[in-house]
């Protein structure tokens, strides 16, 4: 018989259960690649003067941009935004996760907060919203592409 299993039955269980909680970790620590963003034709926007007025991007005219659309755990995620006189005035849900009632009962709070935050903020330096931390990282991500694209 191994030396192992007639003198120290023990030695074998304590190795055994540390292989086990070994793997177990590493298996946890294991996560999966997600791309952060979808990269398909036509989700960047054009930034685009509404009216005759001043051109895109100017200080004074109206001005509309879309963001990347940001994916994240439970669905993707995209914002537009509105800017007149080079001022945030108005941040759109575009695109969210909606898939179940679950998600729209998140969305239905964490949308509105966030779009306060923009624009009190008038940046995408806003707070994750609790509870809703997935589609609070692909909103601020998505809104910053969006003030990019306009020139904010």
């Amino acid at each position: 018989m191994h030396a192992l299993n007639r003198n120290r039955p023990l030695r074998r269980i304590v190795l055994a259960g540390a292989a086990t909680v070994s793997g177990m970790v590493l298996l946890l620590a294991l996560k999966p690649h997600t791309p952060d963003t979808v990269a398909t034709a036509g989700t960047k926007s054009p930034v685009a003067s509404a009216g005759p007025g001043p051109a895109a991007g100017s200080a004074t005219g109206t001005t509309t941009a879309t963001g990347n659309t940001v994916r994240t755990r439970w669905g993707p995620v995209r914002v537009r935004v509105t800017l007149k006189g080079g001022r945030l005035t108005d941040v759109t849900a575009v695109s969210y996760p909606q898939d179940n009632p679950r998600d729209q009962e998140i969305n239905s709070y964490a949308l509105p907060q966030l779009r306060r935050e923009a624009l009190a903020a008038q940046s995408a330096r806003i707070d994750t919203v609790s509870g809703a931390t997935y589609t609070s990282d692909g909103y601020r991500r998505s809104l910053q592409s969006a003030l990019d694209s306009a020139g904010l």
